[in-house]
């Protein structure tokens, strides 16, 4: 599990250590500065990427997508949904 950010290494430092104070764990980060990942999210948008998550199988392709911008506020539901995504493929 990943957070991609076109964001500097410097902010996504401060993220990820705001969600471990905030919730007591947080998310390693993955940089994606040109939107590739987001792009073959759907969720590029324009310059910018939509705020959510989404999950990818074995072989590349979106398993889910979800536009959220309160994900980070929510991050034990957002959490709780890539689980049981994750668990109707393993299942």
């Amino acid at each position: 599990m990943y957070i991609l950010s076109n964001d500097l290494p410097e902010q996504q430092l401060e993220l990820y250590q705001a969600l471990e104070q905030e919730f007591g764990k947080s998310v390693d980060f993955v940089s994606d500065t040109n939107l590739e990942v987001a792009d073959l999210f759907g969720m590029k948008n324009g310059e910018v990427a939509y705020r959510g998550y989404g999950m990818l199988d074995t072989e590349g392709n979106v398993v889910f997508k979800t536009v959220n911008d309160h994900w980070g506020e929510e991050f034990d539901q957002s959490i709780e949904e890539i689980k049981e995504e994750y668990d109707k493929l393993t299942n």
